[in-house]
């Protein structure tokens, strides 16, 4: 069986870092693929999907200080549904993309936040774990 998900898309806000008791990084965003076609009339149209990505450790280090909203990336990883009751005791489930690659496709700009000295493409970060820490 293969679960395996590859997308190229932009963020639609900055990622969200938070760690866990033992203190991995944890960190959420959502990126933007979209799908454009013409219709039988002539007229364009287009289709946006919004997908969730949740990283660990290093990669989620990565994300949280390269990535930023509007910017374009790469994301690869398996998909994972995720199931609980909320305060009121109602079913929630959430799916999401848990990334095992990520890597920014873009230039950063000057005026973005720099983290060490590259100021051209930046780079990735892989995961080379094969348990996710819940």
């Amino acid at each position: 069986m293969v679960n395996k998900v590859i997308l190229i898309g932009r963020l639609g806000a900055d990622p969200e870092v938070r760690y866990t008791q033992d203190g991995t990084q944890i960190t959420n965003f959502r990126i933007a693929t979209s799908e454009y076609w013409k219709e039988k009339d002539g007229t364009k149209a287009e289709r946006t999907e919004w997908h969730r990505i949740v990283t660990f450790g290093k990669i989620a280090e990565f994300c949280g200080s390269y990535l930023m909203k509007g910017r374009m990336v790469y994301c690869e990883g398996r998909i994972q549904t995720r199931e609980w009751e909320d305060k009121e005791g109602h079913k929630r489930s959430t799916t999401e993309i848990v990334a095992s690659n990520v890597q920014a496709l873009e230039k950063k700009a000057s005026n973005e936040r720099r983290v060490g000295d590259d100021d051209q493409m930046v780079g990735g970060a892989t995961d080379t774990q094969d348990d996710v820490p819940f």
